[in-house]
C-alpha cells in the first residue's frame, strides 16, 4: 500500500481575473475549487494512474470536512486526524497577467494530535510506500519529517520525500527510496543557480553521496534528471506546450515515477510517466487526468529515444 502524507491540507480557491487592480474592486471571470496538498496531489495522480493509495494528514473545522469529502468522492482512501478546533485552511490563487498565492495558516496540531498520527503511521508495513510532501505547518516541530523515518526505518518501508531545504536534507539519513527536489530546489540546498539538467547532476549526486537512493530533479519545461541508486544518469525531454497551472506538476511527477516504477521497476519507463505526469499537469487547469498523461507519454518516448 503507499501512504501519502499532507500535514497542512487545503482548499485551493483558483480565480481568474482578467486583470488585478490593488485596492479596488475586482471581479472574477472564473473560479474553481480544489481539494489539495502536495501530498493529496500525489493521491489523486496515482489514482487516476489506477494505483491505490491513503491520504493521512490532518484536518480541522468545516473545511477539513469538505476537504475529506472532496478526496474521498474521487475514489481515494483517506485517515485524517480530525482536530478538535480551528480550520482546514484556504489557499487563494489568482491567476491574472500574474500568478499570485495566498496561503492560509491552518489549524494547530496539539501533541496529542500529533502523537495520534503517530500512531497511524505505526500500521504501515514492510514494502509499504510512505510518502512525505510538502511544508510543515508552524505547530509542528521543523524535523518532523525526520521524526517520522527515525520511527519507521527498521521497518523495510520505501520512503519517497518531496520537500524544501532542511526538511529534506535532514531525511537523507534515512535512505529515502526517492527524493524529488525541482531545480531550484536544488539550487538553495548548496546555495547555487541551476538553470539546464547538466547543472543538476553533480549536486543530485551530492544529495546521493548524503543517503539518497534516488535523486528525481523536475526541470519545468525542461523535463527531469534522474540519478538512479546504480549511480546512472538519465535526461528526460518534456513535450512542449503553454503552461497554463503551476500548482501540482512537481507532485503528478512524484507520482507518474512511482507509479511506474511499481508497474515495471524499469527507471525509465518510470520517469517518462513522470515527466508526462507532470507536464500533463503544467497543461492543464488543474491536475492532469490519465487521458492526456498517456497522450503525452507517447510524445516523451518519440523526444527520448533509448
Amino acid at each position: 500500500m503507499i501512504y501519502t502524507v499532507t500535514l497542512n491540507p487545503a482548499i485551493d480557491y483558483i480565480m481568474t481575473l482578467p486583470r488585478f487592480t490593488e485596492g479596488a474592486v475586482n471581479r472574477s471571470s472564473s473560479e474553481e475549487i480544489f481539494f489539495g496538498g502536495k501530498g493529496i496531489n500525489v493521491s489523486v495522480i496515482l489514482n487516476r494512474l489506477g494505483v491505490p493509495s491513503t491520504a493521512l494528514g490532518f484536518t480541522a473545522g468545516f473545511t477539513g470536512q469538505a476537504i475529506e469529502q472532496g478526496v474521498s468522492s474521487q475514489g481515494i482512501a483517506t485517515d485524517f486526524i480530525h482536530l478538535p478546533s480551528g480550520s482546514s485552511r484556504i489557499n487563494i490563487k489568482l491567476r491574472t497577467t500574474q500568478e499570485t498565492e495566498i496561503n492560509g495558516q491552518g489549524p494547530s496540531i496539539s501533541p496529542h494530535g500529533l502523537e495520534q498520527f503517530f500512531q497511524k503511521l505505526n500500521t504501515i508495513q514492510s514494502n509499504d510506500i510512505l510518502v512525505l510532501a510538502g511544508s510543515v505547518p508552524s505547530s509542528l516541530p521543523n524535523d518532523i519529517y525526520s521524526q517520522i523515518l527515525s520511527r519507521l526505518s527498521d521497518r523495510g518501508i520505501l520512503f519517497a520525500a518531496d520537500a524544501a531545504g532542511a526538511l529534506l536534507t535532514n531525511v537523507l539519513q534515512y535512505r529515502p527510496f526517492l527524493i524529488k527536489p525541482n531545480h531550484i530546489e536544488l539550487g538553495e540546498i548548496f546555495g547555487t543557480e541551476i538553470t539546464t539538467p547538466d547543472q543538476a547532476v553533480p549536486y543530485a549526486r551530492k544529495l546521493q553521496g548524503q543517503g539518497a537512493k534516488n535523486v528525481l530533479v523536475s526541470m519545468g519545461p525542461q523535463g527531469a534528471v534522474l540519478l538512479d541508486e546504480n549511480g546512472e544518469v538519465t535526461k528526460m525531454k518534456a513535450p512542449a506546450g503553454k503552461a497554463v497551472n503551476s500548482v501540482g506538476a512537481g507532485d503528478s511527477m512524484l507520482a507518474g515515477f512511482i507509479a511506474g516504477y511499481l508497474s515495471r521497476h524499469d527507471c525509465f519507463y518510470a520517469l517518462a510517466l513522470a515527466t508526462a505526469a507532470g507536464t500533463a499537469t503544467a497543461l492543464s487547469e488543474g491536475l492532469a487526468d490519465k487521458e492526456l498523461i498517456y497522450r503525452l507519454l507517447e510524445e516523451v518516448y518519440l523526444l527520448n529515444e533509448k
